[in-house]
């Protein structure tokens, strides 16, 4: 780098903008933080989310139609192929309900979310359904973050407006 780059480069800033007091909202995938104001492109977002959404079901259905038509040429017999159905309605019907009831409440700690990601994978029709079904109305686990974010405010809000000034200062209590 030369003497005459060196003196170009912007200063540093030499203090950064200082956070914003009180909670902030929770990022929701896809959408960032526009679920607050329903601002910067969110309506745009649900909209091409969904569509995706519904576009990769469809897609994935297709697939799997495809799939069951090979075992059928394969002639591997009615059982297995009765079977294969079977399992995917099962696998996609429980994810489609673990996937809805996520947007509306967290897991518990030692919830056994864990051990049905394979279920969940295997049904993904089911997931991709529900999220779809969600972004025709909000954005995915808006609801329950929106909450959040309102009690934490609202928290937030009594905390400070309850202090009275500097600890520090204050008189210690006389003892009766």
């Amino acid at each position: 780098m030369s003497d005459d780059q060196r003196d170009q480069t912007p200063a540093e800033p030499a203090a950064q903008a200082a956070a914003p007091a009180g909670p902030q909202p929770e990022p929701i995938r896809f959408f960032g933080t526009t679920w607050v104001e329903h601002d910067g492109g969110y309506a745009l977002r649900r909209v091409g989310l969904a569509i995706g959404s519904l576009a990769t079901a469809v897609s994935a259905a297709v697939l799997l139609r495809l799939s069951y038509e090979g075992l059928e040429i394969g002639n591997v017999g009615p059982f297995l192929s009765i079977s294969v159905v079977v399992l995917f309605a099962i696998a996609s019907s429980i994810a489609f309900t673990k996937t809805w009831a996520s947007y509306s409440r967290r897991p518990a700690p030692s919830s056994d979310e864990a051990a049905l990601k394979g279920l969940k994978t295997i049904g993904f029709i089911g997931s991709l359904i529900a999220y779809f079904l969600r972004c025709l109305g909000e954005a995915p686990g808006e609801k329950l973050r929106r909450a959040e974010y309102e009690s934490a405010r609202v928290e937030y809000a009594r905390r400070r407006s309850s202090r009275t000034g500097n600890p520090a200062t204050r008189r210690p209590k006389r003892k009766k």
